[in-house]
């Protein structure tokens, strides 16, 4: 010990001197005092063209926005910040989150839940940013009382039979705008993939790949949850982050799905608690899928706690071109001399595939630079009677194939038919 005194070295002057004397860089240890961020919510790096943002709408939609739990999503999406929306109300069940929310959008009406604030005639729309549990029965809820409705994802957790009642709802309520916020479809590779896809550059499909991970450390709690909804929940459950690699790329859907799970690892404690919303206590904390595709191709897709880079993540391979970006990055372009005359073309043709300007105030935010973009196209569907980026389509044919990939790993690997829905 009193060498160690002696020495001259803190036990932090004593790291950095081995990581360097090791040839590692010392931002490593930058790392390792960084301060816990939530992976996604860190303002990512995102792009846009270089045009001016124009105003589209004089008119303001009333939103109401109900939620505010540990993710802290009521305020994250810039709808108190959009020059075309005024925050009418806002709602959660815990009031000390109430009352934050209404100060972070700067709000002074609130509701004691959405049960109340859906009677609001003067509200045009909510922003249901809850648990998962609830998206598809609060969605319901608010369009049978005549109003807009968008709702962070996935569109239901567990229990496929909430898609066919949503979709029903969206059905029935035809004048009404429905959309899910799924982050992906505003990350600079998907935006680009989307449009080089319609352009006719890729060709057809063959191969597509989609991954979610987000890793957590062995023992340590899950993010907070109302009901403890993420408690050993199926990793696959969960999957938009990584299906809209093909679904918002393409807009066609996954007709079957085999799948494998792995059971806990050396070390870690074996799955004993059950999900509140399972029949079964779920003993996967990593689900990789793979499935056929509408268009003919085949889809892999993986979700996982393990440790490793955080990622929201895909690629694809088409008939003349392929795009290989790295979490969200926007250039990853690769094509044989077929594919690149078909991009120089599209590209003289005007296609832009930078995402366009944001309203002056809004922050294109995390998860990829998606935040802003996601409030601003809702609002833009309303205001303008466009379609929503995530419609029923997209939004049940990215959440349903998770739920029968965790049923065909239950089933150690059996291929499942992923049924359609009546739109």
């Amino acid at each position: 010990m009193e060498k160690e005194q002696n020495s001259g070295l803190s036990r932090r002057g004593f790291l950095g001197s081995g990581l360097a004397a090791a040839g590692l860089s010392l931002s490593l240890m930058d790392y390792l005092r960084a301060e816990e961020v939530i992976p996604g919510f860190d303002q990512t790096q995102t792009d846009s063209d270089d045009s001016l943002w124009k105003p589209f709408s004089d008119k303001k939609v009333r939103v109401g926005i109900v939620g505010y739990g540990v993710c802290k999503f009521g305020a994250a999406f810039s709808f108190q910040d959009h020059p075309n929306v005024e925050v009418a109300a806002v709602s959660d069940l815990f009031p000390e989150r109430r009352d934050g929310l209404a100060a972070a959008c700067r709000c002074e009406k609130t509701y004691d839940s959405l049960e109340e604030m859906v009677k609001d005639d003067s509200i045009e729309a909510i922003f249901l940013a809850t648990d998962a549990p609830s998206h598809a029965r609060q969605s319901v809820m608010v369009l049978e009382h005549g109003k807009h409705v968008c709702h962070a994802v996935p569109a239901f957790y567990g229990d496929p039979e909430d898609g066919h009642r949503l979709a029903e709802a969206v059905k029935n309520n035809p004048g009404l705008k429905y959309m899910m916020f799924e982050t992906s479809v505003f990350h600079d590779d998907i935006y680009a993939m989307e449009k080089l896809y319609a352009a006719g550059v890729f060709g057809q499909i063959a191969y597509s790949e989609g991954e979610y991970f987000h890793p957590g450390s062995i023992g340590a709690a899950p993010l907070g949850s109302y009901k403890d909804w993420r408690k050993n929940g199926p990793p696959m459950w969960y999957p938009t982050h990584g299906s809209a690699y093909y679904v918002a790329i393409t807009h066609g859907r996954f007709l079957d799905v085999t799948a494998r799970g792995v059971k806990p690892q050396k070390g870690e404690e074996p799955r004993t608690a059950q999900n509140p919303y399972d029949t079964s206590v779920n003993p996967f904390g990593t689900e990789i899928s793979f499935s056929r595709t509408s268009d003919g191709g085949l889809f892999r897709m993986g979700r996982s706690r393990a440790q490793g880079e955080y990622l929201e993540a895909g690629r694809l391979r088409g008939q003349y071109a392929g795009y290989d970006s790295h979490n969200g990055r926007i250039e990853g372009f690769v094509g044989d001399a077929e594919g690149k005359r078909r991009l120089e073309e599209a590209l003289a043709g005007g296609l832009k595939l930078k995402k366009y300007p944001l309203p002056p105030g809004v922050d294109a935010g995390g998860h990829g630079g998606s935040h802003g973009y996601l409030c601003d196209n809702f609002v833009r569907a309303i205001l303008l009677d466009q379609p929503t980026k995530v419609d029923i389509r997209d939004s049940l044919h990215m959440t349903t194939m998770g739920y029968y990939a965790h049923l065909s790993a239950l089933k150690d690997g059996e291929t499942i038919t992923i049924p359609e829905y009546s739109f």
